[in-house]
């Protein structure tokens, strides 16, 4: 259980479509009630603001950079609402062409992007 008020730090895929950022509840060796009570998803219910961080480290320093992307979640569980983001989903990460995307999919709208670079983009 999540102590309330702090932050729950959850590792995701995802993808990115304007403002909106759209990640799913993939196959999980859970079973459907189990995987419906995620408390990523009781959380987002009790208190829908949320933060997603980015970021890319490498050897070479130069190349550092992060993003946040500061939003408001909503969770989709209608399927004609999740077939977008599960298509947007499947074209980043070819693996989601072999693995089940039974959702439910949080959408994020974000309200403000904010980031760092170590050197200007190329």
């Amino acid at each position: 259980m999540t102590e309330v008020g702090r932050p729950h730090i959850v590792p995701v895929t995802f993808a990115v479509d304007g403002n909106y950022i759209y990640t799913a509840v993939d196959a999980k060796p859970k079973n459907e009630t189990a995987t419906r009570g995620l408390q990523r998803l009781r959380n987002i219910e009790a208190e829908p603001r949320v933060a997603l961080l980015a970021d890319h480290y490498a050897d070479d320093w130069t190349s550092l950079w992060w993003v946040r992307a500061d939003g408001e979640a909503a969770v989709l569980e209608d399927p004609r609402l999740m077939a977008a983001p599960t298509a947007l989903l499947t074209a980043r990460y070819p693996q989601y062409r072999d693995v089940s995307l039974p959702g439910p999919v949080i959408a994020i709208r974000v309200h403000r992007w904010i980031g760092w670079a170590a050197s200007p983009p190329r």
